[in-house]
């Protein structure tokens, strides 16, 4: 059965708040571990060591909750995007720097974790599931483009379209460390390293678009 599309709860911002905190980081845990529709908000509360009426009086719902605990993902990803910079240095040391902090970011488990239980909760959270996709597209390829504009302006990169060229930088990395591993369950890894990888994406991309 094709689960009902909940209405999309607000999600809570990120609060300094130690218990809410809390009980987001442990809601995370029991979601990633057992899906949207076996976790049971009891357990949660426990883990928290919070009294589930205090757990209700955070997040009215579980729904409320999951919405929540992908938001605040969406927050930590971006945190560490910030760092995934194309400041200084030629077209192609650029390129190599963010190929490189890509590769890992897209490579991490926990990030695959994440995209998993999105992916899997999108018919039940599908306004969650879409503004988590517009949250990484504009956050890893919004600031990707207007790097290669500006190394078109200086005359280093060629391309008819900045978009198109940052779509299949950022999809050579993707595709052996985060969607094989993300369709085989983390069975499958690619063999070849980290900077193989990058070296060869950055081959690929400055022998197609390097001036």
């Amino acid at each position: 059965m094709t689960p009902v599309p909940e209405s999309t709860p607000e999600p809570a911002k990120k609060s300094e708040d130690p218990r809410q905190a809390s009980i987001v980081r442990e809601a995370r845990r029991y979601f990633m571990s057992e899906g949207y529709a076996a976790t049971r908000i009891e357990p949660i509360a426990r883990a928290a060591s919070v009294s589930t009426a205090t757990l209700y009086g955070y997040f009215p719902s579980k729904g409320h909750l999951f919405s929540a605990v992908i938001a605040d993902a969406a927050d930590d990803f971006q945190a560490q995007m910030r760092t995934v910079g194309m400041a200084g240095g030629t077209a192609r040391e650029q390129v190599t720097t963010f190929a490189t902090a890509y590769a890992h970011f897209m490579g991490d488990r926990f990030v695959r974790s994440v995209f998993r239980l999105v992916m899997a909760e999108r018919p039940r959270f599908r306004e969650v599931a879409e503004g988590f996709f517009e949250r990484g597209r504009q956050d890893f390829g919004a600031p990707l483009i207007r790097a290669l504009l500006v190394l078109a302006e200086r005359g280093e990169l060629k391309f008819p379209k900045a978009a198109w060229a940052a779509g299949q930088l950022m999809g050579m990395i993707e595709h052996p460390v985060f969607f094989m591993p993300l369709v085989t369950g983390d069975e499958m890894q690619t063999q070849r390293t980290m900077e193989c990888i990058v070296e060869e994406v950055v081959e690929t991309f400055m022998a197609r678009y390097g001036t």
